[in-house]
């Protein structure tokens, strides 16, 4: 969970690098929560208020992680962009994600730690 914390800590923080593990562990418990509350959702009345509320808090700090995601292999923010590219961009920025990270300083900073 501290991987999850993490991310939440730095949700505004569009600066530094994301290492690979700091990422997909991120996406990991994301998935889990996703899952959690989508079966809620047939519980409880009120459960598709829940996935728009954590959907909104949680869509700030997706962004600024995927960005020091791309920050770590030398690319800039934008590059997200390419997602938005049917059928094709989804496959590059994932590409782009699972990428092995630059392992020596880049212009975005340090090589992140784990």
């Amino acid at each position: 969970m501290n991987w999850y914390f993490r991310a939440i800590q730095k949700f505004a923080d569009f600066k530094g690098r994301a290492s690979r593990k700091e990422y997909w562990m991120f996406v990991l418990i994301n998935t889990i929560i996703c899952v959690v509350l989508s079966l809620l959702t047939k519980q409880l009345d009120y459960g598709y208020k829940l996935m728009g509320v954590y959907g909104l808090f949680i869509i700030v700090p997706c962004w600024a992680l995927s960005v020091r995601r791309l920050h770590d292999i030398d690319r800039n923010g934008w590059f997200l962009l390419l997602g938005l590219i049917p059928i094709i961009g989804p496959l590059i920025v994932l590409f782009f994600k699972a990428k092995r990270g630059n392992p020596y300083a880049n212009r975005y900073g340090a090589t992140p730690i784990a």
